[in-house]
């Protein structure tokens, strides 16, 4: 299971990011989509670092 999440932890933040931002931004306003850009990098590089696996 935990080789599932590794594998798809960089597939949904390069699929998801690229549109929900431009989306934020349309409906909410440009200060929205840039925090939520943020806050959704910063979220994401995390859960990279969480899931990474490194060779023995």
């Amino acid at each position: 299971m935990i080789r599932l999440i590794v594998a798809f932890t960089p597939l949904v933040g390069v699929i998801i990011l690229p549109l929900l931002i431009p989306t934020t931004i349309e409906h909410i306003g440009l200060g929205a989509g840039v925090l939520t850009a943020l806050v959704l990098s910063i979220l994401w590089f995390v859960a990279m670092l969480r899931t990474s696996e490194m060779p023995h």
